[in-house]
């Protein structure tokens, strides 16, 4: 071989000087961000969000019963283009992927909620702020996101759970889900034994982990003070609210009485969020429910129940074209947007992943991870034969197979 020849082979690049965006480009998928959370922060936040409820099976039979889809591709069609644009009441999205609501994020990264704002809208994707942020409803409003929903857990306090509908209205979000499956709180063992309490407590623990986790802490000293921001004065006081503790100011006692008050509250798309089965879906779309997001909280409330993935093609049986079916837990791939797209569902939704990337790298690993689902749906698409999402949900029944 020629010098010349050699010197073509030998390709030294430029060390990228951004030590954040060193790390993330070493990230292939999803479970390398999350290995990258996992070594940034303490120990308790990281199992705050990673972990599940009791024995956290559905947790992880959420995952498998995704992966037990196989695809039949269709070879010889022309996918020099896949489009992964999606329509979803009335609005376009840059993929049918939305951001599900979690609880706390300005625990995982200081500017919490408000950088996984600016990730989404810079992709034109929604993203859903809970009843239980660390950032207000008025102030995720004032980052200038164009399609923000609001989750809505329905509180023994009546007039405060109106109260926030009407606050996410004036403020101009876009719709409104209810959460269904938290009558009473899952029991997440890992926070039991991490003693995790919001905000933080300076137990010997978290002394010791400050030593290890330097960053994380500054970050943490330097931000405002933690709180539940749209709880007022339920969030204040002596005793410190656990993640469990918080669920003593839901309602055990609601019934679809009570959603069809709140479908009186508010103007926009109205969607339930829960494990919602075919009998329950059609119930919801009765009294003008717009949207079905089947949901099992991520494995984090009712310990064995069924996966989210088994529910998609008997709920869209039951309640026909017409509602949306939004699926979340379980989804770490692109190629799982593509299979419950193909199932029947209009979007998917994640909730641990961005959270990764959130105490992975804040905005930009909220980015990363999106980027990574959204690029990987597309070749997902164009390997199985599909160059839309409209065909992909056309040629469900024939791309699918079921694993044995």
């Amino acid at each position: 071989m020629r010098l010349s020849e050699v010197r073509q082979l030998v390709q030294v690049k430029r060390p990228e000087p951004n030590p954040t965006a060193r790390r993330l480009a070493k990230c292939l998928n999803v479970d390398d961000v999350r290995e990258l959370a996992k070594r940034r922060l303490p120990r308790a936040v990281f199992d705050f969000v990673d972990g599940g409820a009791d024995d956290e099976i559905t947790e992880r039979e959420n995952m498998a019963a995704f992966q037990a889809w196989r695809f039949a591709p269709r070879v010889l069609q022309d996918v020099g283009e896949a489009h992964t644009a999606a329509d979803l009441f009335g609005r376009r999205y840059g993929a049918p992927l939305g951001l599900c609501p979690t609880g706390y994020p300005r625990m995982v990264h200081p500017l919490g909620e408000v950088a996984v704002a600016r990730a989404t809208s810079a992709r034109d994707l929604p993203y859903a702020l809970s009843t239980a942020a660390s950032t207000s409803i008025e102030d995720l409003a004032g980052t200038g996101h164009r399609d923000l929903w609001f989750q809505l857990f329905v509180l023994r306090d009546r007039g405060l759970t109106r109260s926030l509908v009407e606050r996410a209205d004036l403020a101009g979000y876009r719709a409104l889900e209810v959460t269904v499956d938290t009558a009473v709180s899952g029991k997440r063992e890992r926070d039991a034994r991490n003693g995790l309490t919001i905000p933080p407590s300076l137990s010997a623990r978290t002394i010791a982990d400050i030593a290890i986790h330097v960053g994380y802490w500054t970050g943490m000293v330097r931000g405002p003070a933690l709180q539940y921001a749209n709880l007022g004065e339920l969030a204040v006081g002596e005793r410190r609210l656990t993640p469990s503790s918080l669920g003593d100011l839901f309602d055990p006692t609601i019934t679809w009485d009570d959603i069809a008050e709140v479908r009186t509250w508010w103007p926009g798309p109205l969607l339930l969020k829960g494990p919602l089965g075919p009998a329950d879906a059609k119930r919801a779309v009765s009294i003008g429910i717009d949207g079905l997001h089947l949901s099992n909280h991520g494995g984090r409330q009712l310990d064995r129940s069924i996966p989210t993935a088994d529910l998609v093609r008997p709920v869209r049986s039951a309640v026909g074209e017409g509602p949306a079916i939004i699926v979340d837990s379980g989804i770490r791939h692109g190629a799982d947007i593509a299979v419950a797209v193909a199932l029947g569902a209009d979007m998917c939704a994640i909730g641990r992943p961005y959270v990764y990337g959130l105490g992975a790298a804040g905005e930009q690993g909220v980015g990363k991870v999106l980027d990574l689902l959204t690029d990987q749906l597309r070749r997902t698409m164009q390997l199985a034969g599909t160059s839309s999402l409209s065909e992909l949900r056309r040629e469900g029944a024939e791309l699918l197979r079921r694993r044995a």
